[in-house]
């Protein structure tokens, strides 16, 4: 495809050109530089005389130059719905962007993916939740979708990020602004470790109106919703009803009866939410077999008796004497066993006498 990056900063300046109707010039045009060359008479009775004479009036102006300068200097691709590199199973949602901007890139197992939303008040146990299930799905090779916003987006990316796994940021404002500004060094390591992306030119300020609109693209990109801390009238409802509308799965942590960060996730499990409390749920219920790290482990050679061992632990602490139990074994022969696994990386001993999988 020819470059045609002015032509889609041009059509994107146009405040009073309509996401719908841009979506139905490029569905009937087939790009945007075939738009902006399209004669008036053809434009206007499908956008009015005066939009079809501003889209006409197209030329390189400075301000388009200083915009794709923006984009070079930041390492910015401006991406059209036809083209290749434009996540594909978003454009099976109605409404799906024309045109995004990604920092970054976005690749074809992003589309097994999840999102994981909940509130920018976030208490240490929403964070912690996150965080947790975020690297557990990245352990799963799954791509971790949210918001960049702070509180339980920030620790999603984070724990994602934290196990080598992919995540994408979805922005309510221009991909060349920082918001939350201290989230500046995450945004950096997402656009290195999977995209952040938008459908908001350049420029555009993170106002509030932005958000509603922003997290159709966050329930879009994702198999499922899991919902972590929300209050009942919150964004994280919004994009609960983006995916219910989309017919995505909507999954729930519960939470605290007496706090306010939990009447929107407790609400969604009375209205129906899948109740989720551990990352493996998840994962169990998208079909996932094995976590990647599982999927590791029995690529390393493990006999007989360690087997047994390692697929009767878990990601949760397991006590010796209730291994013990589990495996109707000794706990002398068992602790043999789980020296070996230690020192092949499959197991870490806890204070206690209690043993857990390695999760990193």
């Amino acid at each position: 495809m020819k470059d045609e990056t002015f032509e889609i900063l041009h059509l994107l300046s146009i405040d009073t050109l309509k996401t719908k109707d841009l979506h139905k010039l490029l569905e009937i045009f087939g790009s945007c530089k075939k738009v902006v060359n399209a004669p008036v008479e053809n434009l206007k009775g499908l956008v009015g005389k005066k939009i079809a004479v501003t889209i006409r009036s197209f030329s390189i102006s400075d301000i388009l130059r200083r915009k794709k300068d923006t984009l070079v200097e930041n390492e910015i691709d401006v991406v059209p719905y036809y083209a290749s590199d434009y996540p594909k199973w978003l454009t099976r949602i109605d409404h799906f962007p024309p045109i995004l901007f990604i920092r970054g890139r976005i690749i074809p197992r992003d589309e097994h993916s999840v999102a994981v939303i909940g509130t920018r008040g976030a208490t240490v146990y929403g964070k912690e939740i996150a965080r947790n299930f975020a690297a557990e799905f990245a352990l799963a090779g799954v791509t971790v979708v949210s918001g960049m916003a702070r509180g339980i987006d920030t620790e999603a990316h984070r724990g994602a990020l934290h196990n080598g796994g992919r995540t994408i940021a979805v922005l309510g404002c221009g991909v060349d602004i920082c918001y939350p500004p201290e989230n500046k060094k995450l945004m950096t390591e997402i656009a290195g470790s999977g995209a952040v992306i938008s459908e908001f030119d350049l420029g555009t300020p993170p106002l509030a109106h932005n958000f509603p609109r922003r997290n159709r693209i966050v329930s879009g990109l994702a198999n499922a919703v899991v919902a972590i801390e929300a209050k009942e009238k919150s964004g994280v409802m919004n994009t609960v009803k983006w995916a219910l509308e989309q017919s995505k799965d909507v999954l729930a942590v519960p939470g605290n009866i007496f706090a306010k960060t939990s009447s929107g996730t407790n609400r969604l499990i009375k209205d129906g939410a899948v109740p989720v409390t551990s990352p493996e749920e998840v994962l169990d219920y998208l079909g996932m077999k094995h976590t990647r790290r599982e999927r590791a482990v029995r690529e390393i050679t493990l006999d007989e008796k360690e087997s047994i061992i390692w697929e009767a632990l878990s990601y949760e602490p397991v006590n010796l004497d209730a291994l013990a139990d589990k495996v109707n074994q000794p706990t002398r022969n068992i602790l043999s066993v789980l020296l070996s696994l230690e020192i092949k990386g499959c197991v870490k001993q806890l204070p206690g006498m209690s043993f857990v999988k390695i999760s990193e």
